[in-house]
This record gives structure tokens, C-alpha cells and sequence, in this order.
């Protein structure tokens, strides 16, 4: 084979849904289509993509393995007809064993395959559970040239890309499935620009995009030259096909200077990943659409707008839920969203139904004080309702609790927190405000909810409340969430110890109240539902800790363990169940 002078390489930044293999299969076959049209030589396609990335432990059933082979092989009957070449992400069985493999298909058949050799298992990635490393990645000889084909985390270490370099390998390919956190961007250039510096290569960088349950990945897939400058930059949290031209030089190959898309950053990029994971997760699972109980506060509030952007007015329903304890302020400020967004909007009084759940109860519990059990009847009657109207519509309950809430239990089981998804889960109250104030301003690309306010300035002004009883506010049961939310990141995120925090200026009282909170309320979290991972450590995935754990920082004195078991129970300083 004669060695060119040119290559044409496109990057299909597409989303796919996990176990879907046959539609995965026909996107790929039409990315491959539009390659074909654009003269490209080779079509790059992100990690694992025949059956979608994670796949957990869905990869080890044979039936599975099976599904993606055939497909695999279908594909690369494709590639007879002479047109571009594929390199595709796929599970790989060979002598028994189970590869995360890239698989080059050309000619009509398999051509190649190279193995993840560098498995994640930390964080969100559990993929030494089901995978087995391959060995060091020589080149593939792609249309007679040598390309490196390193996968996703084999480029965060420098040993898979040595052995390339070391090889005579003359392109990086870099197949990912790498999520969306905050700062994920740069550290992935950063990561890119040393294996670029360290191999004098160019690099091509082909990332998914799309939620997968609480994963969000952004795309935002790039290729970098050997001087370290962008010759093409796809946007983020949407899917896109670029191609770019390769030149040989006396120096090696040159990618031709190609279209940088700007990328969303800070608080913009968390808006877009909450809408993307929403929506994926939505329509993957084929709900027709969903329903919010809006209470008037914030956190139901951007929920609705972000439901709005992600799927369209018409496919949101909102219920307000008033009982006697609902102020005017929030039945006005929950009609003006709906209003604002455009949104079938309902009013279901709760009166009946928490009346008629207190006479039921009335012979059991006659003679005690009214304490948080009643509270929590009316959440629970307002969670009941939301999975009325899901079952008798098909409607998925979108839940509302912010991270600060679920940190530290202040949301109560089987009423607020029913649901399906909650776009917010991973933003902690004081960034629900930032969002909300950041949405009426700005409308994300893509977003099919209406520009300009939508969230009344009384919802920021006003103190927010449960409303379960009267005159009731957040504050009354917690910290300001201002230093509620500045001890849980250090707590949660950076996993500091207590007297670290303190030490930085937090009073240590209320710093041990916070972590006593906090590993109480793990057994909440365990039933909440899934939600968009946003942060470095999210509840679920990320930050894994038991239920049953006495556990304190040294210095933090333990309760008598009678006591102990009836506080863990009742989760006072949590509020309620």
C-alpha cells in the first residue's frame, strides 16, 4: 500500500443508549454515511460505543456480547463497499476473556483491534469489575499509516501512549466515554497537551456525549497538533460530525486548521448538563413526559425551567399541592412560573387527604403533642398524589431536592422525595439560586423553554420554607445555607476533617452538627433517586458510604448506643424521615 500524502478523518461526537445495540449500530452506520459524503478516509467513534458507555455489569451477559459481535461484524461488511474505514468502540471476548476494545473494520471485515490497557476504578468507574487489561498498544496501520489507538484512560497515564510513540506510531486516535464534572474540560486538555508534548503527535480526541443515568457526557471532543495548537474544537452537550484533513509534512502529520466551537464553562456548562442528563434520561427511558409538584420555591422552580428546556412545554405538567400552611407568596410565585413557561398547570388541595390520614391515625397516637410526624404526612400526601397523576398519565415524577437537603436529611421519605429523576440532586442550595438567577438571563443552546425571566424575583428575595407549619423556614431545622453549604462541600467533596474545617475560620460546634447530619441522613440517600452529576463527588456513584456507621471525627463524642439507634432512627436533627 502506498503511504499518503492526506488523510481525512471525521469524528462522530454521538449519543448512544446503553444496551441499545442495534440503534447504536444504524447511528454509526449513518455517521458513516455522512463521512463518506465528506471524503473522509476514517470515522472515529467514541468508547464502547456498539453497546454504549457504562454498560456496568449489563457487558458480561453473553446475550449482550453476542448482540454487539454480530453487529460489530455487520458493520464491518459495510466497509467492503470502499468507502471510509471505522473504528469503533466495542466488547471484545477473546480466549475467555472480556476487552474494552476499538475495533478497526475495513475491507469488509475486523481489521484490528487494540485493548484498554489502563482500566478506571475509582469514582464513577468500575470497570476493572468487569474488564480485563490488555497489553501495551502498538500502532494500527490505518490506510497506511500508523496510528496509536490509546482508549480514554489510557492517555492519563504516559505508558500506552510511550509504547505508541516508541512504535512508530503517527497519530493519536483516543476513543472516550469520559462524564461532565466541573473543571473535567481543562483537565482533559491539560492531560492531552502532556501525551501531545511527551509523543510529538498529533492527537484526536473523540468523546461521547448524552446522560446515561447520572452521568452526563459532554462531548466536546477535540484534536490537538504536535505544536500543541487546536486544529478543530466540537461543541458541548450536543451531538455533532466533523471532519478533519491530515497533511504529511517533513516534520509528521498536520491536521488543517478546522471549525472551534466556543464551550460552555462554570455555571453554564452545569445548566446545560442538567438539562442534557434530564432529557436523556427521559427519553431513553421513553416516558411521554413528566410531572413536578411546584411549590413556589426555587428548587421546584428551576426544576420546571430545566424540564421545560430539556423536553418542551407541552410535555411538562406542574401540580401545586396547597394546605393550610401554604402562603399566598408561593401559590402566586408557582402560578407565575407556570405561567411564565407556559405549562399545564393544576391546583390539588391536600386537605382531604392529610385530614383523613390524621383520623386514621388519631386512636394510635391520642394524648401526644404534634410533632414532625404530621409535617411529614403532608409531604407524604403530596408524594402520593405526584405518583397518582405518573401512574394515570404515564408521567415521570421529576423530584426537586437540592444537595444540601440531601446531605443532611431535611426531606422527608416517601413524600418530597418520590420521583424518578431530579435534575438538581448534585447543586447545593446556594448554586440552585445561582442557576435559577443565571436561566433568566440566559437561554442555553438547544433549550426549548421560553428567553428572559422565567423564576419571579420574589422566589430570591423571600426566605425559603417547607411550609409545614406555620411561620416555618429552613432556618428555623438548619444553618444558613450559605455555611451550610460551605462546611458540606469541604465535608462531602474534599472529604477535610473536622478540625481542618475548623481550623480554617467554621465554628465546631456547628461543623459537628453538620457531619452528624450528614452520616445520618446516608440511609435517605440510598432511597433518593437518581439525579445529573455535577460535582467532583456526587451522592451514588462517587461518595459510597454504609448506613449502619458510627464512625465520628476524633474529639466528637458518641451517643450510648440505645440512644444512638433512636436517633439514627428518628434523624431529629434531619428533621424527618
Amino acid at each position: 500500500m502506498s503511504v499518503p500524502d492526506r488523510l481525512a478523518i471525521t469524528i462522530a461526537q454521538l449519543n448512544p443508549v446503553v444496551g441499545d445495540v442495534a440503534g447504536n449500530a444504524e447511528k454509526a452506520r449513518g455517521a458513516r454515511a455522512k463521512a463518506a459524503a465528506a471524503g473522509a478516509d476514517l470515522i472515529l467513534l467514541p468508547e464502547l460505543f456498539i453497546c454504549g458507555y457504562p454498560p456496568e455489569d449489563l457487558v458480561l451477559k453473553p446475550a449482550l456480547q453476542a448482540a454487539c459481535r454480530a453487529a460489530l461484524e455487520a458493520l464491518a461488511r459495510d466497509t467492503a463497499d470502499g468507502g471510509p474505514a471505522m473504528l469503533i468502540g466495542t466488547p471484545w471476548v477473546e480466549d475467555g476473556k472480556l476487552y474494552n476494545a476499538a475495533a478497526l473494520l475495513d475491507g469488509g471485515r475486523v481489521a484490528g483491534l487494540r485493548f484498554k490497557v489502563d482500566l478506571p476504578n475509582y469514582g464513577v468507574f468500575d470497570e476493572k469489575r468487569v474488564f480485563v487489561p490488555g497489553p501495551m498498544p502498538g500502532p494500527l496501520n490505518i490506510r497506511g499509516v500508523r496510528m496509536g489507538v490509546p482508549i480514554c484512560e489510557d492517555i492519563w497515564g504516559p505508558e500506552p501512549v510511550e509504547c505508541i510513540s516508541d512504535t512508530g506510531g503517527e497519530i493519536l486516535l483516543v476513543p472516550n466515554g469520559s462524564p461532565y464534572r466541573r473543571g473535567v474540560t481543562d483537565e482533559r486538555l491539560n492531560v492531552a497537551v502532556a501525551r501531545v508534548r511527551d509523543a510529538g503527535l498529533p492527537l484526536v480526541y473523540a468523546n461521547q456525549v448524552g446522560g446515561q443515568d447520572e452521568l452526563v457526557f459532554e462531548g466536546a471532543s477535540f484534536v490537538l497538533n504536535p505544536d500543541l495548537t487546536f486544529a478543530a474544537q466540537l461543541p458541548a452537550f450536543r451531538e455533532d460530525i466533523a471532519t478533519v484533513q491530515f497533511v504529511r509534512t517533513a516534520e509528521g502529520w498536520r491536521a488543517e486548521s478546522g471549525s472551534i466551537a466556543a464551550l460552555e464553562t462554570g455555571d453554564e456548562a452545569d445548566y446545560a448538563a442538567c438539562v442534557l442528563g434530564l432529557r436523556d434520561y427521559v427519553d431513553k427511558s421513553r416516558f411521554p413526559g413528566v410531572v413536578i409538584g411546584l411549590s413556589g420555591g426555587v428548587d421546584s422552580a428551576l426544576c420546571a425551567t430545566m424540564a421545560v428546556d430539556a423536553l418542551g412545554a407541552e410535555r411538562v405538567r406542574c401540580v401545586m399541592m396547597p394546605y393550610r400552611f401554604t402562603s399566598p407568596e408561593s401559590l402566586a410565585d408557582a402560578a407565575a412560573v407556570a405561567k411564565a413557561l407556559g405549562i399545564v398547570y393544576d391546583t390539588v388541595p391536600i386537605a382531604p387527604a392529610v385530614e383523613g390520614l390524621e383520623k386514621a391515625l388519631a386512636q394510635l397516637t391520642a394524648g401526644l403533642p404534634r410533632d414532625v410526624t404530621e409535617e411529614n404526612l403532608q409531604a407524604r400526601a403530596r408524594g402520593t398524589i405526584l405518583m397518582a397523576i405518573s401512574n394515570k398519565f404515564r408521567l415521570m415524577v421529576v423530584t426537586t431536592g437540592n444537595k444540601s437537603e440531601m446531605s443532611v436529611g431535611y426531606a422527608t421519605l416517601y413524600g418530597d422525595m418520590n420521583g424518578g429523576f431530579n435534575p438538581i440532586k448534585d447543586l447545593y442550595k446556594t448554586e440552585v439560586y445561582r442557576l435559577a438567577r443565571l436561566r433568566n438571563a440566559w437561554r442555553p443552546y438547544g433549550a426549548l423553554g421560553p428567553a428572559g425571566r422565567v423564576i419571579p424575583e420574589n422566589i430570591f428575595t423571600r426566605a425559603p420554607s417547607a411550609e409545614l407549619r406555620e411561620n416555618q423556614t429552613d432556618q428555623d431545622s438548619l444553618p444558613p445555607y450559605d455555611l451550610l453549604d460551605a462546611v458540606l462541600e469541604r465535608l462531602v467533596e474534599r472529604e477535610e476533617a473536622v478540625s481542618t474545617i475548623v481550623e480554617a475560620g467554621f465554628d465546631r460546634d456547628t461543623v459537628m452538627r453538620i457531619e452528624r447530619m450528614l452520616y445520618l441522613a446516608e440511609y435517605k440517600r440510598r432511597q433518593a433517586a437518581p439525579g445529573v452529576k455535577v460535582t467532583l463527588k456526587n451522592f451514588g456513584r462517587d461518595r459510597r458510604y454504609p448506613i449502619v456507621n458510627r464512625f465520628r471525627d476524633p474529639g466528637v463524642a458518641l451517643p450510648p448506643p440505645a440512644a444512638s439507634l433512636v436517633r439514627g432512627a428518628a434523624a431529629s436533627e434531619a428533621v424527618d424521615l
